[in-house]
Formats: C-alpha cells, structure tokens, sequence
C-alpha cells in the first residue's frame, strides 16, 4: 500500500503557513496561559495542514485482488475445426484459477464478437456461437476489443489462440497501447496441418479488345502436388474453354485465346477443379475487357414485335429477352450501351434488377427508353421504383380534373407466415397505393388472420398521411381466414355510390373456411365490384386465388419474388382508375430546339393514344399532347440518358407513326441519343492490393488537372463510397476496401469547352490470403511477445500467473482529511472562546457534582430504611426491618471494597446458602 498526490506541488503552500503560525505565536494576545496557546497553535497548524492535504488530492494505492482474463479465438478459416481444442484449453485453464480472478471468452476473424461476458464462475460456454467473418483475420481488431473487457483499475491479461497469420490490420502497433494500460499479452500457437490445395492465382486479359479480335487468355496456377485439374472459362456466365492439364507441383502457367464476338463490357471467369483441394474459396478469378465495335442494345418485350429488326437494319446489334430471363447481376447489363423495355411489366421485374439498371445508367453512361403501351408505365406498376426515379417523366398524373369516383379495399394477409421481409414490402406496396390516390377516393385497408382486423375503415380518404401510418403498423399475428375478411371488404363496397370499385387480396397461405366464394363474388359483380389476387410463395392456394381473379374479373399475380409486391399494387391501384390512358386521336406538337425536328419535315403523323405521364423539371419534351402531356421526354441521368416514348411501337397506339416513313430513322434517333458518349482509352487504371485497402491509381493520357468524377459499383450493384483525389498532374489515386469481389468503375472528367470523357472498366480484388496455405507464422507471434512482453503458454494455469506489475486501486481520502480539519477547527475555536482553563474546571466540576448526587441518592435510601422500620407494626419487625435495611448499607460497602473475583466468591456462597434453605 502506498500514498500517490494528484497535485503534490501544492504542499508547497505549508511554507507560508509556517511563517504564519510562527507570526501568531510571536504577536498573539489571545492568552497569557502557555500550554493554552501552545494547544491553539498545534490544532490550527493541524487544521491547515489537512486542509493542504486533502487539496493535493491524496490516494491510497491499494493491491488489486484477482486478475481478469480474456481468451481471444481466432476462428478464421486457417484454423478452422480447432474450436473443441482451445475450449478444451481454456476449461482446463479455468479450473486453476483462484476465487478473486475473473475470465471472459471472445472470437474473432474480420470482425469480432463476445461468446462470454466476464464472470468469476468456473463454468465455460460449451461451443461458440456467435457468427464473424472467417474470410479474414484482423488480429488487432480482436486486441481492441478483449482490452476493453479489462477496466483502467484491474489487473489484466489477453490469452490470443492464433496460427499468427494476419491479413487485415496491423495488430503490432496495437500491442504496444497495451502496456500502457497495464495489460498482458499472451500466446497460444495454434498448429494447423499444411492440406493439400490447388489455386488460382492471377486471370490476365487485356482490359481493351475490339470486336473480332483474339483474346489472350493466361491463367496461373499453384498447386502444392502434382495432380489433374480442369480449367473452365466463361464469358458473362457462358462457358467458353473447358480444359483438362497436368499441374505440377508449385506454379503452373497456361494460356488460352478466345475471339470476342460481341461489344460491350465483358466479364472473364476462370475456374479450376481438382480432386486434391482443400479450398474451393480461391479456385475461381474474374478479369474485365471492354469489347469496341457495334453498339449493343437489349430489348425487353413479352410479345414480338418489328422493333429489333428496324434497329438491326440500322446497323445496331440487337439481342431480345423475355422479363423473366433479365441479367441479375450488373456485369450483364453493362455489356449493352442501351437498354429498350417496350411494353413491359414491373410485376415481372423484381426490385434488384431495377436498381441495376438504375445503376448501370447513373454511374456507367448507359442508355435506358421506355415504350408505351397496357404494360408499361404506370399501368405497369413502375410508381416508386428506380426505373421510374430514372426517368424523365413521373408515373402519377398531376393536375388532372376528370377523374372517376373510385372505391378500392386492400385485403392483406398478416398471418404468423407472412412476417419479416414479405409483410414489410406488403405494407409498403398498400401505403403506395394509397399514395397514388386522389383526395375523396373511397380507401379501405382490412389486415386478416384468423379473423380481419379493419385498419383504415372504407370511407373518402381524407388524410393520406395518416392511413399510410395506419398500414405501416399492422404487425403479423396468427392463422389464415380468407373468406369473412374478403366478404366484410363487398359489404363495404357493396352500397357505395362510386363509379369503379376493386378490391386486391393479397396472401400466401390457405383459408381455413371452405365458404361459397362464387356466390359472393357474384353477387358483388351486380354492384359493379371486381377482384385481383396475389399469391405469395408456394404455400397459397394458387389455384384458389386464380379462379376468384378469375370471377372478380381481375388479374391474379403469381409473386415468387416478394420484391414485386409494390408494382403490382401499384399497377392494379392504377388499373382500377381507368384514368391513365388517353385514347382519343391527335397531332403531337413538335418543340422547337430539340434535336427532332428535321425528321417532321413533312409533318407529324396522327396518334390515336398514349400513357398520361407528368415530366419532370429537367426533363426536355421534344414531342407533346395536345393536353400537353409528353409523348418524347428525355434527360440526362447521372452519366446517361434515358427517354420515355408513351405511346406504342406496334400502331396499336401510335396510329399512323409505324407507316411513316421516317419511323425507322425516329427509332434509331431515339437509341441513338441514348448511347454512352466513351473516348478512346483516355485513362489508365493500376490497382495495388497490399495492405488492408486496395489502392486505384487512375492515369489520365493528358496531364491535366481537372476534377475528376468516379464511381465504384460492386456487381450486385452497391455502390462504394469513395472519391478520387488528385495526387500528380494528371494523376488521381482512390481507395476501396480490399474486400474479394467483381467491381466496375466508371470515370468522368469536364473539360474548358463542355466536352467529357466518359470511361468505364472494372476490376477484380481475389480472394483473401486467408485461402493461402501458410502455416504457423511464429515469427509474427514472437514480434507480439516481444513488444507485449508476455509470453507463449505451454500449460493451461499459466494463464492466472502473476502479472508483472500489480495494478493498484486508488482510493481518495480526501474527504476524510477535511471532515477531520474541520472538527479541529471548531475545537480551536472551543478553546478560544472559553478558554483551556474554564474547560477543565468545568469537566472538574461535572465530576464533582456527580459524587455529591451520589453521596445524595444513599442518604435517600437510608431515609426510606427508616422510615420502613417506624411503619412496621411490631418491634420484632422493626428489628428484622432495621436488619435488612443495615445489612444492604453493610453489604454495598463491602462491595466496593471487594476485589471482582472476592465478590464473585460471595456470590456464589450466598447462592449455595439460599439452595440449602430451601
């Protein structure tokens, strides 16, 4: 135990205190009693001597008892299957542990978690439970977080299971911030065998081809035996080579070639196969080539039509798709320069290939045009998704007057089933719907499980906000009951006075009821009420659901994909309208200014309809409605350009257009205007993946110094948050995490006279050295002993060993300094105020006058003995009374005379005595 001062310079302040006390004794009249003033002087020395004390904030240092552990797992994939050995090691180390030491257990990999909290119990956790990225092993960040299990006032120590190999972080320099806070660190190496493996270790093609040209394909490989392997390779997920090859032992090279038929950007995959390989994580690379040539667009149509053999007449590369076989990754669709949808519905496109292409136009230049049709646009269910964000026109219709009265029930399913993901896009699909409404349409919602539950009643909306907050809290609940929540929904509609009533039941089990649906569909359809229905997964009664759409004189959604749930609410809230398309012939206004008008050199041909739409604000309208809504609308979104085309190419729609004779130059216009604007080559891209980032070092072929754009879009289209900065002249440098994936860049850059260059590539960043066979790395381990000066445990109770230093708990007295300097002082001021001599007579007199109440209450007693003898009625009591009251006087005297053991004695005699008597 020892005494640490905060502030010790201030016992400094004694020296005047000193010179004080020393004054006072020399001037003071306070007394002419010496001893007086000698005590006046040592209790007001004493009283600032205390009260300097405490104010240099004095602190016991105490011994901390007991020492806090906490063992550190390395559960990355290097050590995989060695869980049962260190929770073997670490029970059989607690076991030693003394009553006071305490423990705690946490794993990590590329992240970290805590599989116990810290206890003194000897019980440890039987397996670990929580999941971390074994993909990486960041050993500082597991440091980090076991010394913060450990406080400031305890003695502490970090047990590390690891095979030492880092691949993320630099835990050397942590070790060092542990002595400061007098934490140990200990190893336990951890032994993984060396398995047998073989790997991919680099895919090189050249980042620019053109059209026809061979590709040179080079694939390295290492191997730790000689064995047979294939080798396979794809181009944008089509397999191109598949070959067997004789791999030795250590590196292996082989090439390929291959002649690129198709432009665009294309991704090469190589994989390899083999029956000795311990990792299938580093068996497949990517490498990117962007493909010059024709420009490639994608038309998506559900039914054929002559729009891909006008455009290939054109000279464009055409490819068709049906919805259903979109891209689902963002590789597939940047290898178009446009993208056409041509009457195509939003219930067949789930919400992530939305935001790929909503992607692929923003950050790579691509090209997007949108045709009209009974599909497509609003009435294709494209309200709030990121192919309407895109856009240059809104889905909803705004400022119009002439709407139909319109009634609309939702009837959602909120069974136990539908909780989590599908009820959450439902919710949200029903608060579009209601977004899509006009003021005093007639809105009901009626959520349903084993009974319905009305949310928002079915009366004239009068406030959106609050019904959308309405559906929002519907929470899930228990069993499915269709057919009394569809009945409450007709009764509801059934005696409204409204134009158009629908009714949109949405669920993905079975009714519990075997009611007559018929009937009461029927019956509804005479008071002018149809139904569609949404079946969700595969536990609905499908074909239920499509025969009451098919009664109601609906539509029936079979949804696989949860995330159309909001299009198709959306389309049907629409549908149910009627109000959107504008079917009467006319004249579209061509505007002046606009890039179109030589093609109408003749004249506009007649329109016999289009889809109502609302521009945008930025968005040009080369072509208008004589209600002057847009028939062409484009604009510039991020680094591409979409256009919306509202009527159809088919001559359903577009009346005369398709016999026009500039309709095929007006087609290619429209995708041509669409078409990335790329220059040849103007930047260089190098990428360093050491470190815990990997470093793009963008080279433009002029030294200039114009502000750069660029974005970094990973292939399931999530967009990396990082900037360029520009190191050199013409130079910029940016950062990504080193996380293994494909990745695409695309970069822009302004010049003086309003000219850009637009380019794009990718990039791959491999697998991570975790997937390398590297062993026990006992240096690296030796490197954090040496700088955390602990040490490599052979035995299980090394581990509550003894810390080199003891850490201590500091414990203030201050308080008790001033509680004790001020009981002093008013003791001095006791003494001053009635002097030392006054005090002492006055405790000589307390004594005094306590003998003399003594000396009063015997002559009492005495008097009550006499007067005890005077009352008795006799003599010979009076002498008996007389007797006693002598006897007690006698017997009290000789008591104080008596020893405590000769008293004792006489007690025990007159005890004795009284027995016999009696």
């Amino acid at each position: 135990m020892g005494i640490e001062l905060t502030y010790p310079y201030l016992l400094l302040l004694l020296l005047p205190c000193v010179f004080l006390m020393y004054s006072f004794w020399k001037t003071s009249r306070l007394t002419t009693n010496r001893s007086e003033k000698v005590i006046v002087i040592t209790l007001r020395s004493l009283v600032f001597f205390l009260l300097i004390f405490a104010l240099t904030i004095p602190q016991l240092l105490l011994p901390v008892k007991g020492t806090t552990v906490v063992f550190l797992a390395d559960q990355s994939a290097s050590v995989d299957n060695k869980e049962e050995d260190i929770l073997a090691w670490i029970e059989a180390s607690v076991d030693e542990k003394a009553a006071d030491d305490a423990f705690a257990v946490a794993s990590f990999g590329g992240d970290v978690a805590a599989e116990q909290a810290v206890t003194k119990k000897e019980t440890v956790i039987s397996q670990f439970s929580s999941e971390v990225d074994e993909t990486e092993t960041s050993i500082e960040a597991g440091i980090r977080f076991a010394s913060s299990f450990i406080s400031n006032d305890e003695n502490g120590r970090i047990v590390l299971f690891s095979d030492g190999n880092e691949t993320i972080g630099h835990a050397a320099e942590t070790v060092k911030l542990l002595h400061n806070k007098g934490i140990e660190l200990d190893v336990v190496p951890i032994q993984v065998p060396v398995k047998k493996d073989v790997s991919l270790t680099d895919l090189s093609v050249s980042p620019s081809l053109y059209q026809g040209e061979k590709a040179d394909i080079s694939v390295s490989i290492a191997s730790d035996i000689a064995q047979e392997a294939t080798i396979r390779i794809s181009l944008n997920d089509k397999e191109i080579i598949k070959k067997s090859v004789a791999v030795k032992e250590g590196n292996n090279v082989f090439g390929f070639s291959h002649i690129v038929m198709e432009t665009g950007m294309h991704v090469y995959k190589a994989e390899i196969a083999a029956k000795e390989d311990a990792y299938a994580e580093n068996n497949t690379l990517h490498a990117i080539t962007n493909v010059k040539g024709t420009p490639k667009v994608l038309i998506v149509e559900e039914n054929r039509s002559s729009l891909s053999s006008i455009l290939s007449g054109n000279g464009f590369d055409v490819e068709t798709i049906v919805p259903e076989k979109l891209p689902t990754t963002l590789s597939g669709f940047l290898q178009y320069q446009s993208v056409v949808f041509n009457n195509v519905s939003a219930t067949s496109i789930s919400q992530n290939q939305m935001q790929l292409i909503e992607q692929s136009v923003k950050e790579f230049g691509n090209g997007f045009v949108m045709t009209g049709g009974e599909n497509s646009f609003g009435l294709g269910g494209y309200f709030k998704t990121p192919i309407e964000k895109l856009l240059p026109v809104d889905m909803d219709v705004k400022g119009k007057k002439e709407m139909p009265s319109l009634g609309l029930v939702i009837v959602m399913d909120r069974s136990g089933s539908m909780s989590g993901n599908k009820l959450s896009l439902a919710k949200e699909a029903a608060a579009r719907s209601v977004e899509l409404l006009e003021e005093g349409d007639t809105f009901g919602f009626i959520a349903f499980d084993d009974r319905p539950w009305q949310i928002v009643e079915t009366e004239p909306l009068k406030d959106k906000e609050a019904a959308m907050d309405q559906i929002r809290s519907v929470a899930s609940g228990g069993g499915t009951e269709i057919y009394r929540s569809l009945e409450l929904a007709y009764e509801q509609l059934q005696d409204k006075k409204l134009q158009r009533k629908h009714i949109i039941l949405l669920t993905d089990g079975q009714s519990a009821s075997g009611s007559s649906y018929e009937a009461l569909i029927e019956e509804g359809k005479e008071q002018n009420i149809t139904l569609s229905t949404v079946s969700i997964g595969n536990d609905a009664d499908k074909l239920l659901l499509e025969e009451l759409a098919q009664w109601g004189s609906g539509r029936y959604y079979d949804v696989v994909d949860s995330s159309v749930i909001p299009s198709i609410l959306s389309r049907e809230t629409v549908m149910a309208t009627k109000t959107y398309i504008e079917d009467n012939p006319f004249y579209p206004t061509i505007q002046q200014g606009t890039g179109w008008n030589s093609l109408f050199a003749d004249g506009v041909p007649q329109m016999n309809a289009y889809i109502a739409t609302t521009a945008k604000e930025r968005a040009r309208e080369p072509l208008i409605s004589g209600k002057e809504d847009p028939v062409l609308a484009e604009w510039q979104y991020g680094m591409g350009t979409t256009i919306a085309f509202t009527s159809d190419v088919t001559g359903k729609w577009s009346g005369d257009w398709p016999r026009w004779n500039q309709w095929g130059n007006f087609l290619n216009q429209m995708i041509t205007t669409t078409l990335p604007k790329y220059e040849s080559e103007p930047y260089t891209v190098t990428m360093d993946h050491s470190g815990d980032e990997t470093l793009l070092s963008i080279q433009a072929a002029t030294n200039n110094v114009h502000p750069l754009s660029a974005s970094v879009v990973s292939e399931k289209g999530a967009r990396i948050d990082s900037h360029p900065k520009l190191v050199a002249p013409g130079k910029y440098e940016m950062t990504v995490p080193n996380q293994s994936g494909l990745y695409f860049l695309s970069v822009q850059q302004d010049h003086e006279m309003g000219a850009s260059n637009l380019y794009q590539t990718g990039f791959t960043i491999p697998y991570s050295k975790e997937y390398a066979q590297q062993g026990l790395n006992q240096r690296y381990i030796d490197e954090l002993l040496a700088t955390s000066g602990g040490q490599e445990l052979k035995k299980e109770a090394s581990a509550f060993r003894d810390l080199k230093e003891i850490s201590q708990h500091k414990q203030s007295i201050s308080v008790w300094l001033l509680c004790a300097a001020f009981l002093l002082f008013f003791v001095e001021i006791i003494i001053r105020r009635f002097g030392w001599q006054r005090l002492c007579s006055f405790f000589t007199r307390k004594k005094q006058g306590i003998e003399r109440s003594k000396a009063e209450t015997t002559v009492k007693r005495l008097k009550q003995a006499k007067q005890t003898v005077e009352r008795a009625p006799n003599k010979s009591m009076q002498v008996e009374a007389q007797k006693q009251a002598t006897g007690k006087s006698q017997l009290k005297q000789m008591d104080k005379k008596l020893s405590p053991s000769e008293r004792e004695e006489r007690m025990k005699r007159l005890l004795e005595a009284k027995r016999r008597k009696h």
